[in-house]
């Protein structure tokens, strides 16, 4: 065969065998991507992906993968856009995923309320998708709903202290302090070092009249950060409360102010008790216990008693009269 025939059928089998190389190309380039996206090697991951989608522009796979992978960068607006491009092409679970993932982290907490519902629809086992809906549901006023969604998050993650915090930050604000201290109490069963959590829990144990417990809860906090200035003013609240009045040297006692984050309970009322013109500060103040007043006892009189006559006297006194009468009778 002429050397000229066998480089024209060389030819005609490459020609027919660059569609099929592009096509292995660009899957060759997604895998690669989901690798490095894989091993957290996200900017490398974003690369791949567009490569892929630049032998098959309607790579909707690549696409929603390049979505989460810019998620991980922080590229929030980029990755609604990959999002939103690959959902244009076909719905798939990465794809409501990430574009859910990217309004949440963009504030778009209204439109991520809708996405995220779209996406726990389809891919019920994730628990962070739950807790971002219900963040979210908090972010819009929706408290009790926040509570429902949270339930659905601690049901697939009950270990994570920072969602019980949620929880009870979340009753906090409706004023179910119970509830929240259940939640706080789980959160600290799950951690001891975290200030924030012993504070929270603290307030909800003040807002119940549990005033020593909180002072222990806001200590706690201080201890884990000494410069936590709520969990210091909380602290004071918490002891102005526990001793009813702050005494002054004005005879007129002074309620205690209370924080609880700037919010004062409600349902707490305080009787003044009656305060003496003494002078007490500082930390005296802290460690004085004021009794509230009580009714004044009626005064009740005092019997008086007497001795008995003794015999002798009384006998002695009736001789001498009889000497008496005798020594008259005679002398008339």
């Amino acid at each position: 065969m002429r050397t000229s025939a066998k480089v024209g059928i060389l030819l005609v089998i490459v020609t027919f065998l660059i569609p099929a190389v592009a096509a292995e190309d660009s899957l060759g380039w997604y895998t690669k991507a989901q690798n490095a996206a894989a091993n957290g090697d996200y900017t490398d991951a974003v690369t791949y992906y567009n490569n892929a989608i630049a032998l098959n522009p309607a790579y909707d796979a690549a696409m929603a993968g390049e979505a989460d992978a810019l998620n991980a960068l922080g590229q929030y607006s980029a990755a609604l856009t990959a999002a939103n491009q690959a959902l244009a092409i076909r719905s798939s679970p990465t794809a409501l995923g990430a574009r859910a993932d990217a309004l949440f982290n963009l504030g778009q907490y209204n439109d991520a309320i809708g996405a995220y519902v779209n996406y726990t629809a389809i891919v019920t086992n994730q628990a962070d998708a739950y807790c971002n809906l219900a963040y979210s549901y908090v972010q819009v006023n929706n408290s009790n709903m926040a509570l429902t969604t949270y339930a659905q998050c601690t049901n697939l993650n009950p270990s994570d202290p920072l969602i019980w915090n949620q929880i009870g930050l979340v009753d906090m604000s409706l004023g179910q302090y119970q509830a929240a201290l259940n939640a706080f109490n789980k959160a600290t069963s799950l951690t001891i070092t975290n200030a924030e959590i012993w504070n929270n829990k603290g307030e909800a144990l003040a807002a119940l009249g549990q005033y020593q417990d909180a002072i222990s809860c806001f200590n706690t906090a201080l201890s884990l950060n000494p410069i936590y200035t709520l969990a210091q003013e909380n602290r004071n609240a918490a002891l102005g409360k526990g001793q009813i009045v702050i005494i002054t040297g004005n005879p007129t006692p002074t309620i205690a102010p209370w924080y609880l984050g700037g919010v004062a309970p409600t349902g707490v009322t305080t009787t003044p008790a009656v305060a003496t013109p003494a002078t007490v500060t500082g930390s005296q103040a802290a460690q004085t216990t004021t009794l509230p007043q009580t009714a004044m006892e009626t005064p009740v009189a005092t019997r008086t008693t007497y001795s008995p006559l003794s015999p002798v006297p009384a006998l002695a006194g009736l001789a001498a009269a009889a000497v008496i009468l005798a020594w008259k009778g005679k002398n008339r």
